[in-house]
């Protein structure tokens, strides 16, 4: 299952509303046989959020702690490569999607998806995601419930 980034980056903001149920989420899931992954797409998105001043809807965090962040990940969580098949799926989703705009993003981590054989995205965005064909959409607070 592939870890969306809005969902890593509630396990920064500590203070966020749904800290809590990320956290539960991450560690039930494991026990319930779901191994979690990343790719690094999230390593990137979740940099450009941490370090975005916070009056531009990022977190202020200084590149230091940010880099913090992103250790901290890969000790939790595998790391999927990026590989040339990558783009060409990302290509052909877009197309077939009419994707435009930042939703460009999503596609790409569908396309990260299908090429690691990966059918399940945790996130918050039931929305997003839901209109790929054979993507499952798991809200943390559903796991955590």
């Amino acid at each position: 299952m592939l870890i969306d980034t809005s969902t890593l980056l509630r396990t920064i903001q500590v203070r966020h509303p749904q800290y809590e149920t990320v956290a539960r989420a991450l560690e039930t899931l494991p026990g319930r046989g779901r191994d979690l992954h990343i790719v690094p797409q999230n390593l990137v998105e979740l940099w450009v959020v941490a370090t975005r001043p916070v009056a531009q809807n990022g977190l202020g965090s200084s590149t230091a702690e940010a880099a913090a962040e992103l250790m901290r990940l890969k000790s939790m969580f595998p790391l999927l490569p990026d590989t040339p098949a990558i783009h060409p799926v990302w290509e052909s989703l877009v197309i077939q999607y009419r994707v435009s705009g930042k939703p460009a993003h999503d596609a790409r981590l569908v396309a990260a998806m299908q090429v690691h054989g990966f059918t399940t995205i945790l996130t918050f965005d039931r929305t997003g995601f839901s209109c790929y064909a054979g993507i499952e959409v798991l809200h943390p607070a559903d796991v955590a419930a």
